[in-house]
């Protein structure tokens, strides 16, 4: 019996959840394909039906997360006012960094960077899913700056550095488990986003 086209979309993220969560629990490379066909319910089989190998895996995963990023930048760049679209993307993501159900894809996340420095796709989707952030940023601020709202002088690209920076830092710390107060952080970041960006 042939599966409906929504059967093996469900199949195959059944099979990208069961990762998600072996990868967290585990690591990448203590992770073998049994692992994760058991954790999964399906035979060995049926995940080389959808996936090659773990780093076939690794890939998908990247990608999921990539597409939800790319969601996130398609709601801030309908932001009509370039200030609150910068601040709304850091509100955003710092919502990811409090939300239990998002552990998991964190945990991977960081294993990821690591995995970036061994494989080559591995790593050329990492860079391609934060030049994407990058280049929503730096488009904000452009455009700020364009209408004259934003400071002419500063670098929009130097300040999507420094933001990216800041919350790749703060995923490590919460995929470490630290107890971070991330409400000052936040207002913090806001405020330096402001007095950077708007006229004295």
């Amino acid at each position: 019996m042939k599966l409906s086209a929504q059967s093996k979309a469900d199949k195959r993220q059944a099979i990208l959840d069961a990762a998600l969560r072996c990868f967290s629990r585990d690591g990448f490379h203590a992770t073998t394909t049994g692992d994760i066909v058991r954790e999964a319910g399906v035979s060995q089989g049926a995940l080389y039906l959808y996936f090659r190998s773990k780093d076939e895996l690794i890939l998908a995963l990247a990608d999921d997360r990539r597409r939800s990023d790319a969601l996130i930048a398609v709601l801030v760049a309908h932001e009509d006012d370039p200030l609150r679209g910068v601040t709304e993307l850091m509100e955003l993501y710092g919502r990811s960094l409090i939300d239990p159900q998002t552990r998991e894809i964190r945990r991977v996340a960081v294993q990821g960077w690591a995995e970036a420095l061994r494989s080559e796709a591995i790593r050329d989707q990492t860079l391609r899913a934060i030049a994407e952030v990058r280049g929503l940023i730096v488009e904000t601020i452009r455009k700020g700056q364009e209408s004259g709202l934003f400071r002419a002088e500063v670098s929009a690209a130097a300040l999507a550095d420094i933001l990216i920076a800041a919350f790749n830092g703060l995923t490590l710390r919460t995929a470490w488990g630290e107890a971070l107060d991330l409400e000052p952080v936040g207002q913090t970041l806001a405020e330096m986003i402001r007095r950077l960006l708007l006229p004295s």
